[in-house]
């Protein structure tokens, strides 16, 4: 959820902000299969399969610099975030990622 910043966290939410990044964008990328890639490596799992996420393994998920997106590809990430269409987050990530075996577009 993307919130103007008239909520409060509470009780183990967390909020994400950001001075450079487009939190729709960033929340695309968060999204992905990379960024639970990312909290799986770091994370316990827990009984019916659900990752404990905290704060310490939030921060360990790199993202590429935000100059190294086009504008195209950020336009995707964007529509995956409000769509919540993870599989296209994902693809898009892996792509951004290098982890498909794709160059990412200039």
């Amino acid at each position: 959820m993307l919130d103007s910043g008239t909520s409060y966290p509470h009780h183990g939410l967390y909020f994400v902000t950001s001075d450079r990044w487009d939190l729709e964008v960033l929340g695309g990328l968060l999204l992905s299969d990379i960024a639970e890639l990312f909290v799986a490596t770091y994370c316990v799992k827990m009984r019916g399969g659900c990752y404990r996420f905290q704060a310490q393994y939030l921060r360990r998920i790199r993202v590429p610099q935000l100059s190294s997106i086009n504008n195209r590809d950020q336009g995707a990430l964007r529509r995956a975030f409000r769509d919540r269409d993870r599989p296209a987050a994902s693809a898009m990530a892996r792509r951004l990622y290098r982890v498909d075996g794709s160059e990412p577009r200039r």
